[in-house]
Formats: C-alpha cells, sequence, structure tokens
C-alpha cells in the first residue's frame, strides 16, 4: 500500500549509539568455521559493535537519544509519545519505550514498543508522521534500538557472522512549512515468515518443531532472494506514487543486512551504489537501527545535506518491507 503524505510533520533531529566493544572477522575465525575473506565476499561485513553484559536494549536506546541531545537545539521534555523499533527488548513487558521514558523523566508522554524488526525504524517514522498529520501529537521521539548479539547463536556460523548491536534516535515535530514526509509505501509477506524468526510462546509451525532455542534462526538464501526480488518492485512503486524519479533522489538507505544484496538491489533498481548509505561494514546488521546509523555515517562523512532527498527503505522478517521518501532538514 503506498500513501502520498499531506504532511505536517518534520523530522528535527538525529542521535545514534553504538558500544565500544568490536567483534571483527577475525575474532569469528576463533569460534566457527569461516575467515575474514569468506565473510566479506559475502556480505561486505567486517566487523560489528558488541553490548556488555550490563547493555541492553533501552541502554543503547538512551545513549542515542543522549548523542541526539548533543546537536538539537530544543528540549525533550515537550515529548508527547516515545516510540521505540525493537525486536530485543529488555523484557515482554514493560516495554523499552516506558523505560526510556522514565530515564528521561519525560512527563505526560505515552509510550510503546513497535515490531516491525528490520524495517522497524521506517514503520515508527511512518506511524509518528501519521499522528503529527493528524492532529493528535506535535512532537513524537523515534526510537531504534536491538542488541541482536543477544539473540544470536555463535555456534551457527551462518547467522553469527551477521549481526551487531546499536541504536539510533529522531525526533519527528509538527512543522506544516517544512514538512519532511513526501511518501511511504509498505508491504508484508507473512507466508515468508518460516524463513527468519525467533522462538517465542508459540514453537509449532504446521506441527513442526521450530528451531532455535530463542536465538535468531534465518534461511539466508530465500530472505535474500525475496528481497532482491520484492524490494526494487517497492521502491519503483513509491516513485510512481509520488512522481518523483531516481534522478530526484539523493541518497538512498536500505536497510543494512547485507552489502552484497544491497549491490544487487542498486543494481537491479539502476541506482548508483555510490549515492547509497549503508552502515553494515562496520556494525554489521543491527535490524531496525542499521538505516538511523547509516544516516549518521553519511552526516559525519558530509554526505548528506539539508535539502537532500533521501529514500529510506527498511526489509526483514515477517517478512515485512516499508519504503519512505524524506526531505531532509534537521534543525
Amino acid at each position: 500500500m503506498t500513501f502520498i503524505n499531506h504532511s505536517t510533520a518534520r523530522l528535527t533531529a538525529l542521535g545514534t549509539y553504538v558500544p565500544e566493544k568490536r567483534l571483527t572477522n577475525n575474532d569469528l575465525e576463533k569460534l566457527v568455521d569461516t575467515s575474514d575473506e569468506w565473510i566479506v565476499q559475502r556480505t561486505g561485513i567486517r566487523e560489528r559493535r558488541i553490548a556488555n553484559d550490563q547493555q541492553f536494549t533501552s541502554t543503547l536506546g538512551i545513549e542515542a537519544v543522549k548523542n541526539l541531545q548533543k546537536t538539537y537545539p530544543g528540549t525533550l521534555e515537550d515529548v508527547e509519545l516515545i516510540i521505540v523499533a525493537t525486536t530485543t527488548s529488555d523484557y515482554v513487558f514493560p516495554s523499552t519505550a516506558t523505560q526510556i521514558q522514565s530515564y528521561f523523566k519525560i512527563k505526560r508522554a505515552g509510550a510503546l514498543d513497535l515490531n516491525a524488526t528490520c524495517a522497524g525504524f521506517v514503520y515508527a517514522l511512518h506511524v509518528a508522521n501519521s499522528f503529527i498529520t493528524s492532529g493528535l501529537h506535535r512532537k513524537i521521539l523515534v526510537i531504534a534500538s536491538e542488541t541482536m548479539s543477544k539473540i544470536t547463536d555463535y555456534t551457527d556460523r551462518s547467522t553469527c557472522i551477521l549481526f551487531g548491536d546499536g541504536a539510533g534516535a529522531a525526533l519527528v515535530e509538527y512543522d506544516p512549512e517544512q514538512p519532511s514526509f513526501l511518501g511511504t509505501f509498505m508491504d508484508s509477506d507473512g507466508s515468508g515468515g518460516e524463513h527468519v524468526y525467533r522462538t517465542g510462546i508459540a514453537d509449532q509451525i504446521n506441527n513442526q518443531p521450530m528451531l532455535g532455542n530463542g536465538k535468531i534462526v534465518q534461511n539466508g538464501r530465500e530472505v535474500y532472494k525475496w528481497a532482491v526480488r520484492t524490494v526494487p518492485k517497492g521502491i519503483q512503486h513509491l516513485l510512481d506514487q509520488t512522481n518523483l524519479s531516481l534522478t530526484d533522489i539523493n541518497w538512498f538507505v536500505p536497510h543494512s543486512a547485507n552489502l552484497k544484496m544491497i549491490d544487487s538491489i542498486c543494481e537491479k533498481t539502476r541506482f548508483a551504489l555510490e549515492n547509497t548509505l549503508t552502515s553494515a561494514e562496520w556494525y554489521g546488521n543491527t535490524s531496525s537501527a542499521s538505516i538511523p546509523l547509516a544516516l549518521q555515517l553519511g552526516r559525519d562523512n558530509q554526505k548528506l545535506k539539508n535539502g537532500d532527498t533521501v529514500l529510506l527503505y527498511g526489509f526483514g522478517a515477517g517478512l515485512t518491507q516499508m519504503g519512505m521518501i524524506l526531505r531532509w532538514n534537521l534543525k
């Protein structure tokens, strides 16, 4: 489904955080049968950041918000809603959003967690834009935070080479004069849920036991085929519905699942790889956090600038996907 936004919402601030501990490909060689060359050739990933035993999803999210505060000229006291996109919440409940609300002592703010896996940050921005454009709220704090290392099986060489930890935070505010949101496209295919999952309360599919014991299980080949087949179509659908072309897009920011996958998506869409922002090489696959981390790297490298048109595209378990076109204009 595509939405053309007559938006009154603006993305005004961004902050990120990654833990200090690094897990390199050479480190992984000591854990499983793999090699730096094999990992780089197949994924483009060189290292990941790993939360320590005292760091959790809420911890990383709090640090990302602190980072946002360093450059944001306003206050968080008037935030009306906190949305946390995550698949690795500290608890089943209470929500991670309420923990972050408590830490910053934001009064009279709603708080909720949202699980759209690797598309979570884009989904959360969409929800924030919707609430503000509808007139229900004026300022929303959006956070994507993941501690994927805590649900990764480090005896499974097909998955442990991929995942890392990190967080991103953004503010979405009422601003009818300078709205950021130009259009969105979302889609899902629940029949593909068996290709990447984490076990929970229900551990049976078609009377066959699911594997994993609470860790990630992924059929990487099937997920790769799905993404390379469907994401280019979703991008084109979004461009068609917003009356934009690839030449109107300054930066493409896909979920950084696998850099070889992104190469294939860019090839199919004929979008220049040099105009693509990613975070996987040094952070790995951080699920919902990969897109804000890539945006921050784009800012740090003086690539992404106010006035640019940016195409975000999240995709992952569910199977879920969501694309969004933004006018980049932080305060």
